[in-house]
C-alpha cells in the first residue's frame, strides 16, 4: 500500500495466467528474453492478473478487473488460467471490501485480461455487472474498436465482457486524456490497441503510472521489446520512450499489471537502457 495524496492504494492479485512468449516479446529472440522471465514447456511466460484498488472518504475505484469466472474450461486451459493462489474475490476481502463496495471501475481496454472480470453469471446464468454499485468508465474509442475488431484482434474482444454492460446502462465513455477524479489522470496510447489509457495519479510529490499494456512487465522496459500482440509496435516504442523518459526523470512508480516478478518499481536510465533499481510493494 501506498499513499498518495488522499488516496490509498493498494495492487490486488486476482489470479495467473500464461501467454505465448514469443508474441509476448515480439521481434526479441528467445534466447534473449528468455533469461529473464520463467519460460512452460509450451513456450509460454508466467503472468499476473494484477489490478489497482484506489481508496480515498468517498470511492473505492478498482483500475481494470482480470479475466473473470464465466469462460469454458478450454479457454481457461489455453491461457493457463489459475486461481488456486489468488482471486478478486479473495484479494478484496482481505481489504475488508465485497464487489458491492466499489463505485467506480477504469477498464484500461476491453481485452479479455482486462475486462473479462467486469461481468459474471448471476444464479440463473444470466450476464450481469460483477460490480452492482459501480459505474465503468472506458474510451469511446476502444468500445468502438471492440464491437468492430478486427480478424487479427477479434479474439481479445469478447462481446459479454462489455455489452451486460452497455445493457445495464453502466457503462460511461471518455473521449481522450481526462483527469477523471482530482489528481488521477488517464493518459492515451494507440500502440497497443486503439483507445488504451493508462493511469497517473500525483500529488506533485509522488507519481504513480499503471502501465497495463504499454509496459506489461518489468522485463518489458527496453524500449524494442514490444509485444507481437500490438496493432502499432512503432507507436507502442514512441509512447514507451515518452513515458519512461518521464517517469525515470521525476522517478515516478511505475505499476506493472502482468509482472510475475514485482508489482511496481521505480527506474533509472542507464549505459544499457533503461534499469529498475528498487522494487515498490502495492
Amino acid at each position: 500500500m501506498i499513499q498518495i495524496g488522499p488516496y490509498q492504494i493498494d495492487a490486488l492479485e486476482t489470479g495467473e495466467f500464461a501467454l505465448d512468449g514469443g508474441a509476448m516479446f515480439g521481434v526479441v529472440p528467445k534466447p534473449v528474453w528468455s533469461r529473464k522471465i520463467p519460460v512452460d514447456a509450451e513456450n509460454r511466460i508466467d503472468m499476473r492478473l494484477r489490478c489497482l484498488l484506489i481508496r480515498n472518504k468517498d470511492r473505492v475505484v478498482l483500475v481494470d478487473t482480470g479475466i473473470g469466472h464465466k469462460e469454458d474450461e478450454n479457454f481457461y486451459t489455453m491461457f493457463r488460467v489459475d486461481y488456486s493462489r489468488f482471486t478478486l474475490e479473495k484479494s478484496l476481502a482481505a481489504h475488508g471490501l465485497t464487489f458491492n463496495d466499489i463505485t467506480d471501475v477504469i477498464l484500461t481496454h476491453l481485452h479479455f485480461d482486462h475486462a473479462g472480470g467486469a461481468t459474471q453469471r448471476s444464479a440463473d446464468g444470466k450476464l450481469i455487472p460483477t460490480f452492482p454499485n459501480a459505474k465503468y468508465y472506458v474510451q469511446i474509442s476502444n468500445l468502438q474498436w471492440a464491437e468492430h475488431p478486427t480478424e487479427r484482434d477479434r479474439a481479445s474482444y469478447i462481446p459479454h465482457n462489455f455489452v451486460p454492460l452497455q445493457e445495464a446502462g453502466v457503462l460511461t465513455t471518455l473521449d481522450g486524456v481526462t483527469e477523471i477524479f482530482t489528481d488521477i489522470h488517464l493518459e492515451l496510447c494507440e500502440g497497443h490497441t486503439t483507445g488504451l489509457q493508462t493511469l497517473r495519479i500525483t500529488d506533485q510529490k509522488t507519481t504513480l503510472y499503471y502501465c497495463a499494456d504499454l509496459v506489461p512487465t518489468s522485463v518489458h522496459l527496453p524500449l524494442p521489446w514490444v509485444m507481437g500482440y500490438d496493432l502499432r509496435p512503432l507507436v507502442t516504442l514512441e509512447e514507451k520512450r515518452e513515458v519512461l523518459a518521464r517517469a525515470a526523470k521525476d522517478k515516478w512508480i511505475l505499476a506493472f499489471e502482468h509482472c510475475p516478478l514485482m508489482a511496481a518499481a521505480t527506474i533509472e536510465l542507464n549505459s544499457k537502457g533503461y534499469a529498475v533499481p528498487t522494487a515498490v510493494s502495492l
